[in-house]
């Protein structure tokens, strides 16, 4: 069972809150260096092994230079993506380059810095050959449809996925790039969200290990590159457990032995571009109950609400709470915790079970890690909080300033209009 503990104590919460005000989201740097050194040695067997850690998840320059000094790559997705690795020196092939309906500009900056492209279509070979040229190292996308199943409420099942090649239409590509003097060829595929069953990661390697032997037998063309993707779940609910990544590497290391190296294929690098799983269950967004609200249902209202963290309101997700200071509380009172956007999805918890709640008590949301701030929005002229390090030996660090109001008001220039 993952016991929900936190990293801090009521007393360290209220001198840090002290300095910066809620809401904040903070990460706890010591035990996401931990998680990262744990994921490279449990793949430690495998050949130039890369963890591209997904920057969509937790976009912050500190967190990714942290990570970077772990040894772990990039998985981006967007120009700003690329543009922010590239400022903490992630570089060229510790770059992936994995994106979507991709404009001109962002195929241009990941061929200038030298990134791993993984083209999700067939179409994009002939769009980037036009405008960016084609590298010496293309991956490509695959999407197994109904071959395989599986999926989520979060990524969808494959075959009502809008990413990736059909099996076909890869063994096409490669033929073309080939053609067109592409040299080194990568594969990558990504078809599931949050999974917490280390099986269907075995399996999906299993698979991606076939394909890649297909490619040979057929084409006389050897993998480089096998990208599992990313998709590992965290335990959001305390009675859930944690993958172990050791047993995960032990059963994708007999796929690998009977499908690669039998095959005299060896060596095939393999790399993971996982987010959720590094630093997820790190952070914590810690807010302040502003309110109680007592109608047909009782509500605890909060000075945070889904512009910080959107996953409950959207998925309906599970983030646990731990009311600060009364961790040892009975938990005897029924609440919705909520925020206060003009929604009535901007609730953190329905019919949650907590101690009793006073305005002024300091709540910690769990799991805020991954997907947290980085979802963040203006609706409702909400502004974004800011982003805090707790250092090894308890020192907090502001590793992204909150939000003003002149922030908000940034990007529009009221000189043009005329007053009444």
């Amino acid at each position: 069972m993952a016991e929900k503990r936190l990293p801090f104590s009521k007393e360290q919460l209220v001198q840090i809150i002290e300095q910066y005000p809620t809401p904040f989201h903070v990460y706890d740097e010591a035990a996401i260096r931990a998680n990262a050194r744990n994921l490279l040695e449990a793949f430690s067997w495998a050949p130039g092994f890369k963890e591209y850690f997904a920057v969509k998840a937790t976009p912050n320059p500190y967190i990714l230079k942290m990570l970077h000094e772990e040894g772990f790559g990039a998985d981006c997705s967007s120009l700003a993506e690329l543009i922010l690795s590239d400022r903490v020196g992630i570089q060229g092939e510790d770059i992936m380059f994995t994106s979507n309906d991709t404009p001109v500009e962002d195929f241009k900056l990941a061929r200038e810095m030298g990134a791993v492209i993984n083209l999700d279509d067939i179409s994009h070979i002939d769009y980037l050959e036009r405008h960016a040229g084609l590298p010496e190292l293309l991956s490509f996308r695959y999407n197994p449809g109904s071959l395989r199943g599986g999926g989520n409420a979060i990524i969808g099942t494959p075959e009502d996925s809008k990413y990736g090649l059909t099996r076909k239409q890869l063994l096409d590509a490669v033929r073309i790039v080939r053609e067109k003097g592409v040299k080194r060829l990568g594969l990558h595929t990504m078809i599931i969200s949050n999974e917490l069953d280390p099986g269907y990661f075995i399996e999906t390697a299993r698979m991606m290990f076939d394909l890649a032997l297909e490619i040979y037998r057929t084409l006389n063309i050897r993998v480089e590159l096998v990208n599992l993707g990313g998709g590992i779940g965290i335990p959001y609910h305390p009675e859930e457990e944690a993958v172990d990544l050791f047993y995960l590497s032990r059963g994708i290391r007999q796929a690998y032995e009977e499908k690669i190296v039998a095959n005299g294929l060896h060596p095939v690098k393999l790399a993971m571009e996982s987010g959720r799983m590094i630093t997820g269950p790190y952070g914590y967004l810690v807010a302040t109950a502003l309110h109680k609200k007592e109608i047909y249902k009782n509500y605890v209202g909060l000075d945070a609400c889904m512009a910080d963290l959107m996953r409950p309101g959207l998925y309906g997700a599970y983030h646990h709470i731990t009311v600060a200071g009364k961790e040892e509380w009975p938990h005897r009172c029924l609440y919705d915790v909520t925020g206060s956007l003009c929604e009535n999805n901007d609730k953190f918890a329905i019919d949650r079970k907590l101690p009793e709640i006073h305005p002024g008590d300091i709540l910690v949301i769990h799991d805020a890690g991954a997907h947290g701030h980085a979802m963040g929005f203006n609706y409702n002229g909400k502004l974004r909080s800011a982003e805090l390090l707790l250092k090894p030996g308890g020192r907090v660090e502001m590793i992204r300033r909150a939000e003003t109001i002149d922030d908000y008001f940034a990007t529009l220039d009221f000189s043009k209009l005329e007053r009444p």
